[in-house]
């Protein structure tokens, strides 16, 4: 026979060992450093565009590890590991802009515009 004390001891640990990868997973991400690229995407109007695929990649590499879609104020970010590297900001064939360089040289923030070309 199980006693009440037993029963609710066994409870407290399972729910401790459910809840333990979680609380780490977010534990070690606070710490990572990380560098920051935050942008807007500009029509030729100069107005803020909504849905542009925007693709980054590092200077090194040809082709893009991260893409994503300007948001409705024409902004967005991406994280990247923190330390010394070069990357290269392009968008689709929709809309064709020039490319944007930009080095990152440990955990910090650039902000950058990407305007269009049409």
């Amino acid at each position: 026979m199980t006693t009440r004390k037993n029963r609710s001891s066994v409870i407290l640990l399972s729910v401790f060992l459910f809840l333990l990868p979680f609380s780490h997973a977010s534990g070690s991400d606070a710490k990572n450093p990380y560098a920051l690229i935050f942008g807007t995407v500009y029509g030729p109007d100069d107005r803020p565009v909504y849905g542009v695929r925007v693709k980054i990649r590092r200077a090194d590499q040809k082709k893009a590890k991260w893409e994503l879609m300007s948001d409705h104020s024409g902004e967005f970010a991406q994280r990247l590991p923190a330390g010394a590297a070069d990357y290269i900001i392009t968008t689709d064939e929709k809309h064709p802009a020039p490319e944007v360089k930009v080095h990152i040289e440990k955990d910090e923030r650039h902000d950058v515009s990407v305007h269009l070309a049409r």
